[in-house]
């Protein structure tokens, strides 16, 4: 059987459910064999919620959070494409997390290893008149979120050029992981590496420490990191696991006091409960001819650590 039909097989009703959110949009709900859940929106294409088997949520939303159309919501995974941070005359991190997405019942054939279990759910994002207007570019973005037999989180990401003429974008899965408290958390993979600093205009500086510590704000993108970062929670004694294929950098924020309080969608004391690493592809924009294809693929795992 081909995998990318079996969200519309009966035997997987059960783990793919999809529902009306209070807005009235399409919420789909996947749950694993094992009792892993997740939650994706079709407004922005965007996982808002994953818990693992004892039902804990392991992705921050904010208190404040505003889930009205066009809204984006500060929780879960917002896709920022075609672009991360602003400039020009799109809005910041582009528009993908803002539009509503659609269900994509006939995408392309996936590998066996991208269709691993029934929990799954394929969106697809195009561009609508107004989106042509601000980016005037063709394309087709599809979407596959999944949860694996073992309870990780995978996004696999297809984006194709339609149009008739080059293009580039860059891309961001901006994840909020929600641990105890910021300052009991570490970040290991990145040590040695050079990162811009979006706090100091993008200059580029050398990464000195072992492990990625937090005592001030942090807003910051690691360019050629490994396909591997990990996320430690001494408190929770967590460790969540970053995979990332075509997803050259890794972006990492966290707000602080001061820069929480400006923050309209989020608590003050909020900056506390959560961390952003981030998959992306930031630093040197992916080029895509007519006819071309790119794909990124994102795979979180929450494990247990001493």
């Amino acid at each position: 059987m081909n995998c990318s039909s079996l969200v519309r097989d009966q035997s997987a009703k059960d783990a793919v459910k999809i529902t009306k959110d209070k807005n009235g949009v399409d919420l789909v709900t996947l749950q694993n064999p094992r009792g892993f859940t997740a939650q994706v929106s079709l407004h922005g294409g965007q996982v808002l919620s994953w818990k693992n088997e004892r039902g804990e949520e392991l992705l921050f939303r904010s208190s404040k959070a505003n889930s009205k159309p066009p809204a984006a919501v500060r929780a879960g995974i917002p896709i920022c494409f075609p672009q991360f941070g602003n400039r020009g005359s799109l809005e910041q991190h582009g528009f993908a997390r803002n539009r509503i997405w659609e269900i994509d019942y006939n995408p392309p054939p996936l590998h066996r290893n991208e269709c691993d279990g029934k929990a799954f759910i394929d969106l697809l994002l195009k561009p609508s008149e107004e989106d042509m207007r601000i980016w005037p570019h063709s394309f087709e973005f599809r979407l596959r979120v999944l949860l694996t037999c073992d309870g990780a989180l995978k996004l696999i990401s297809r984006i194709r050029n339609i149009g008739c003429k080059a293009f580039s974008f860059s891309i961001a899965y901006h994840t909020y992981f929600l641990v105890s408290d910021i300052s009991e958390v570490r970040v290991e993979g990145l040590e040695t590496l050079d990162y811009l600093d979006n706090l100091h205009h993008k200059e580029r500086f050398t990464e000195q420490g072992d492990a990625l510590t937090f005592e001030t704000e942090v807003d910051r993108v690691y360019v050629g990191s490994p396909h591997m970062v990990g996320v430690f929670d001494h408190e929770k004694r967590r460790t969540f696991v970053i995979r990332k294929e075509g997803l050259p950098d890794a972006v990492v924020w966290n707000p602080w006091e001061k820069k929480a309080r400006t923050i309209q969608d989020m608590g003050d004391e909020e900056y506390r409960q959560t961390i952003c690493v981030d998959g992306a592809a930031v630093e040197k924009p992916i080029k895509l001819k007519p006819g071309e294809e790119w794909t990124g693929r994102l795979e979180l795992s929450a494990l247990p650590s001493l």
